[in-house]
């Protein structure tokens, strides 16, 4: 892939989000983001869960290749922000299914509903069934990754699973305090678009900040300022609790098929290192050292490639040098 390809399409990316962001300012997104638009289209798969109408939205582009990737996105994002890396993988003659998870962008924010990693992996796994996919590549980035590894120790149906800075290479709740609920609601609640904008700023980019990744914000910033706010936030709420109670270290051993984690070694993502039980002293989220680690845990099937200097969104931060170890595992 050469340069001028990726700045062309780079920019064609920053120019769709910019007028959505331009608009954010004027627009109040509801819960199901049915003013913004992605930059593919998408369905919706319909089905039923705890005792509930669910609407899961997708993208389904090249549907008619028999090679398939499925692309599960993190827990600040949603489908639309693996544009670049669909478009390339249908250049490469991929089908490409992007769902949006139950609680995330498109998809149903349900008022009660038991989220855990394996009940993700779930949903994912009925709608990849309902389109009548055998086998397929399974991509999954920061949370993505938590449900992906769930899903491929699930189902036979993972030929290989990547891993783009994955949360959960460790476990959380044995170095820090369990929250319930209402506490990462009351956080969510008065999270502005400031204090996220500068948290991502801070953790993802290294102080950095530039307009692709200011787009990137354009559906917090109309939830934020939509009559549905409430019901995101709580959302956001109840699935931060599966990132602590559903961890995903016990189940790399059991793996047999081929996993690659992608890690900008840079990333210190680390959920609860604000409140470590007392006497921790551990550093929470040490990439550079948590591809060792996992990869301890099963040689023959894990692969490690370290992105060094880059961090938790390796994907946007550098796209060529990204591009250079991901596109060489299709």
């Amino acid at each position: 892939m050469t340069k001028i390809f990726n700045f062309l399409f780079v920019s064609l990316f920053i120019s769709l989000f910019a007028s959505c962001a331009g608009q954010s300012k004027r627009l109040q997104f509801d819960a199901e983001l049915t003013q913004f638009k992605y930059p593919f289209p998408v369905k919706e798969y319909q089905f039923e869960s705890q005792n509930q109408k669910m609407v899961m939205a997708y993208g389904d582009l090249n549907s008619s290749s028999k090679r398939v990737a499925v692309l599960l996105h993190g827990k600040n994002f949603s489908g639309y922000y693996w544009d670049q890396i669909a478009q390339d993988l249908v250049q490469k003659g991929y089908r490409v299914i992007i769902p949006d998870q139950i609680g995330f962008g498109k998809s149903t924010k349900p008022r009660s509903y038991q989220y855990s990693m394996q009940q993700l992996a779930l949903n994912t796994s009925k709608l990849i069934k309902s389109l009548k996919i055998e086998k397929y590549h399974l991509v999954g980035h920061s949370m993505g990754g938590m449900v992906a590894t769930h899903l491929a120790s699930m189902t036979n149906s993972v030929s290989k699973l990547t891993l783009i800075n994955p949360i959960g290479l460790e476990n959380y709740l044995r170095y820090v305090e369990f929250k319930d609920v209402d506490t990462f609601y009351k956080n969510e609640k008065k999270k502005s678009v400031e204090a996220f904008r500068n948290y991502q700023k801070k953790n993802y980019y290294d102080g950095k900040w530039a307009e692709r990744y200011e787009a990137l914000l354009t559906p917090f910033k109309g939830w934020r300022a939509g009559e549905d706010w409430e019901l995101v936030a709580w959302n956001n709420a109840l699935t931060y609790q599966p990132i602590f109670a559903n961890e995903i270290v016990s189940l790399f051993p059991h793996l047999k098929v081929p996993v690659t984690l992608v890690l900008g070694t840079r990333d210190r993502t680390g959920p609860g290192r604000g409140w470590k039980r007392a006497g921790v002293t551990k550093k929470l989220g040490l990439y550079q050292k948590l591809g060792r680690e996992i990869k301890k845990l099963n040689p023959k099937f894990v692969t490690v490639i370290n992105l060094k200097g880059l961090g938790h969104m390796p994907h946007f931060e550098d796209y060529n040098r990204f591009s250079k170890v991901f596109y060489p595992l299709f």
